[in-house]
């Protein structure tokens, strides 16, 4: 079935429904062996199907990005090596998917993540998730193959920008019982990246969760509707609409 489930570029109704069997191992409380496993079989699905993950629609990508780094915040050090390491394998392979140009695509997908999972998941950022940061830059570091090209740089700037992130929203558990400083510290962030839309629209959404968590609607659809705009600027630029 390999040439339907590459059909536009691997986003067909075929390959979703494989790509959501393998998600929902990583979904699922498993064992130290299956989620290796998993793990395994996933390296096996990229190498496989690259074009799934760094061409057309980024929602897959997005996904997998999500479920692993939230593996790179396991009690368990085996469980966070091993997601360390499909992270970093889901980096290089794209990387060598444009030819050993870049790497935008996951890039970009693991500070959406990232940005998600400070939301979402209690205690993201300590010490088990800075050790798995360490591990990517290490294995970028050891791979002699692309010694001499941007990669490591590249890995290194994006583990930066995810501490600069972790710190921003240290700060903001500190002003939690602040909601107007609160508010203010995501804002900032939320216009740091002015220059990537999807990251902007991710703050402005977490922005609008708390306000409608402390009743403030008014200012909650205020956001949204700067999400609005900001969506369709994007598609405007883009000569979408």
């Amino acid at each position: 079935l390999k040439n339907q489930l590459l059909t536009d570029h691997g986003h067909n109704p075929l390959m979703k429904k494989v790509f959501d069997v393998y998600l929902c191992f990583l979904q699922k409380n498993q064992s130290e062996t299956a989620l290796k496993n998993v793990f395994n079989a996933l390296r096996a699905l990229i190498f496989k199907f690259p074009s799934t993950f760094y061409e057309g629609r980024a929602d897959m990508c997005s996904a997998l990005c999500y479920e692993i780094l939230k593996y790179c915040n396991s009690k368990l050090s085996s469980i966070r090596t091993e997601a360390s390491q499909l992270l970093y394998f889901l980096m290089r392979n794209n990387f060598d998917y444009t030819g050993k140009k870049s790497f935008v695509r996951t890039h970009l997908q693991v500070i959406i993540s990232v940005s998600q999972l400070i939301a979402d998941v209690v205690g993201i950022g300590g010490t088990r998730f800075q050790q798995s940061l360490s591990i990517i830059n290490n294995c970028a570091n050891n791979d002699r193959i692309i010694k001499h090209t941007t990669f490591p740089s590249d890995v290194k700037d994006l583990t930066k920008r995810i501490r600069t992130v972790l710190m921003a929203t240290a700060q903001m558990k500190e002003h939690e019982n602040d909601p107007e400083m609160l508010v203010d510290l995501q804002y900032s962030l939320a216009k740091s990246y002015a220059s990537t839309p999807e990251l902007r629209k991710t703050w402005l959404d977490s922005m609008a969760r708390i306000h409608v968590k402390n009743g403030d609607l008014s200012e909650a659809a205020m956001c949204y509707v700067h999400v609005a705009a900001l969506v369709a600027e994007y598609l405007t630029r883009k000569g979408m609409i």
